[in-house]
């Protein structure tokens, strides 16, 4: 079964989200992590954003879309859920 690991931040609207993104890629951007634990209101936020190790079909399908099928290490998003809008970055992940 794939698995992978990922962070995000979760905020409830799309201009939050656009916000975050414009601070993450700055040339000097903010740290990811920090991030997390200021604006994310999911209780991933307390850890930088970290959701851990998960499987396919744990997440939401709009989540698992982005975290098994885009590229690795860059940030994705706004990508809307139920939940709110994240910006999603896989760590890894194995097929």
């Amino acid at each position: 079964m794939a698995h992978a690991a990922a962070v995000h931040i979760l905020v409830k609207t799309e201009r939050e989200a656009l916000d975050l993104l414009k601070q993450l890629k700055l040339k000097n951007g903010k740290n990811f992590a920090a991030l997390a634990k200021k604006h994310s209101i999911c209780p991933s936020g307390k850890r930088g954003g970290d959701l851990g190790e998960f499987r396919r079909g744990q997440m939401v399908k709009q989540f698992d879309d982005v975290v098994f099928k885009k590229e690795l290490l860059t940030i994705h998003g706004p990508v809307k859920t139920r939940f709110g809008y994240h910006l999603i970055k896989t760590l890894y992940r194995s097929n």
